[in-house]
């Protein structure tokens, strides 16, 4: 049913899968949608599917800070507030890429665009009477971990090395938000294996294994993304959720240590002021 009360939503990755699902179900709630993505074809087919006046495309390629900080500038122009902000946005990739930026491909885009994406539309959420943050990555699980002596991975790269690191990064990003002053909840979210993921292995046989798995295993796109709707409808009462598949996560656990928060947005911030570009709006 249509909300009486619409949302102002922002999908960061939601052009397929779980974020394109989640933009789908709050249109259905008579909300606000702005959904961004790099693929223009997979943005003109969403404006197609669902025809709706209320829904948004803004096309760009978040693993640029240039262009997080662009979006973020036309979502201002727009809006005067913001209710909920999904992050979604990944890719994989089987090679070490480097940004526009010198930035490893995977640290930019899985962790960094989503950091500033909080960082830069915080004036917007702090106009809504209860606004949140979701963050879809992988919290609960302990694999992985922010190499503080290579963050790029200049050395010993691989895709799932990669991956993880910016999860464990996302994990941290969460509890660094939570420990600021706002009235913004920030929710991480492990949805586990979905049918959506068997889309986006750049292998043919790894894609093939996956998508046969996908059948039997995985999660409907639908059930995993419930959770999220129903969260921008109803933020949680604390500054930080952590919750994977369905189950709450600990905030004790070792990969949200807070020391390991501080220590990661000092690097973050760091690295920011390396870049030539200015990066206040």
């Amino acid at each position: 049913m249509p909300n009486r009360n619409p949302k102002t939503v922002i999908i960061a990755g939601g052009t397929s899968g779980m974020g394109r699902a989640t933009a789908l179900g709050r249109l259905a709630h008579g909300d606000r949608v702005t959904v961004i993505g790099s693929d223009a074809g997979k943005g003109a087919a969403l404006l197609e599917q669902a025809a709706d006046p209320n829904l948004r495309f803004i096309q760009a390629d978040l693993s640029s800070v240039a262009e997080v900080r662009r979006v973020a500038r036309e979502i201002a122009e727009v809006h005067t507030a913001v209710d909920a902000v999904g992050l979604f946005a990944n890719r994989l990739n089987p090679k070490r890429r480097v940004t526009a930026d010198g930035l490893e491909d995977t640290f930019a885009l899985y962790y960094l665009s989503r950091y500033l994406l909080a960082q830069y539309l915080q004036p917007l959420l702090d106009r809504s009477s209860s606004p949140v943050i979701i963050n879809v990555a992988g919290v609960g699980a302990t694999a992985g971990a922010v190499r503080w002596d290579d963050p790029q991975l200049s050395r010993g790269y691989s895709m799932i090395r990669a991956q993880l690191q910016a999860g464990r990064a996302n994990d941290l990003a969460g509890v660094g938000y939570a420990q600021l002053a706002t009235t913004t909840r920030y929710v991480l979210y492990h949805p586990g294996f979905t049918r959506t993921g068997s889309k986006n292995h750049p292998n043919p046989m790894v894609h093939n294994v996956i998508s046969t798995l996908a059948r039997f295993f995985a999660r409907p796109v639908e059930s995993a993304v419930a959770p999220i709707v129903e969260w921008i409808d109803h933020p949680p009462a604390d500054p930080l959720t952590a919750i994977d598949r369905g189950k709450p996560v600990p905030l004790s656990l070792s990969t949200l240590d807070p020391a390991d928060a501080v220590r990661l947005r000092a690097y973050t911030e760091d690295l920011l002021g390396t870049l030539a570009a200015p990066q206040q709006l």
